[in-house]
């Protein structure tokens, strides 16, 4: 399967270059490029890309909201930000916003091209346990969240997909949740599936969010 990539950066020189890059894989395929957050969205949902590259600070509407729209409008689209630091404000709003994972602007081209590959595949381009960490830094800020919905969604879970779901947000592997747990990995994948099919999540990125905003995990 080709993974269709739309590109958001304000820098030309960039948006050519990460074409250049994507465009000499054979399974990725720049589809386009906008300048600015409000050209993203349009473009993401004219042309539906599987992963959007979103750099983080662009005029007009910036990447976090541009990320907040495309993951509403376009709900399979996987949204990759690239921030100038590993851990700041902006890595956080981004996850807040539905992105599936961050990088640095100064990863390799080799790192860029696992993240993108990963995203599309549904897994995180950054690991739940540094993404807890990230949600711990800013917890001060993050006020509990849950809809009706969401706590309908929640009583849907089993007593041990909740296990499970409570693990990630803990920021462990899924080898950890197997050990901590005394399950198979591959049951313990079955399980965290199924969580993020009954809560509507994208990701492993995802649920860890929720399980913090949720108020599932309890800061250390």
């Amino acid at each position: 399967m080709t993974v269709r990539v739309l590109i958001a950066d304000d820098e030309a020189l960039l948006r050519m270059a990460f074409t250049t890059i994507l465009a000499a894989q054979p399974d990725l395929t720049p589809v386009g490029e906008a300048e600015d957050g409000d050209r993203a969205v349009r473009l993401a949902r004219e042309l539906r890309p599987d992963v959007v590259l979103m750099d983080v600070r662009m005029p007009g509407t910036d990447g976090i909201e541009a990320t907040r729209q495309i993951t509403r409008l376009c709900p399979s689209a996987r949204v990759l930000v690239l921030t100038t630091f590993d851990l700041d404000e902006y890595a956080f709003a981004a996850l807040a916003a539905g992105a599936s994972g961050f990088l640095p602007k100064n990863t390799r081209p080799g790192e860029l091209l696992t993240a993108i590959r990963n995203v599309a595949a549904g897994d995180a381009a950054l690991s739940p346990r540094v993404t807890r960490r990230l949600l711990d830094d800013f917890r001060p800020r993050l006020l509990p969240t849950g809809t009706p919905d969401d706590h309908e969604r929640l009583g849907r879970l089993s007593t041990r997909e909740r296990e499970v779901l409570v693990a990630v947000g803990h920021g462990l592997s899924n080898t950890e949740i197997a050990a901590a747990l005394h399950l198979a990995e591959a049951t313990v994948k079955s399980h965290l599936g199924r969580v993020l099919h009954k809560l509507a999540l994208r990701d492993r990125v995802q649920a860890v969010v929720f399980a913090h905003t949720h108020r599932l995990v309890q800061p250390t």
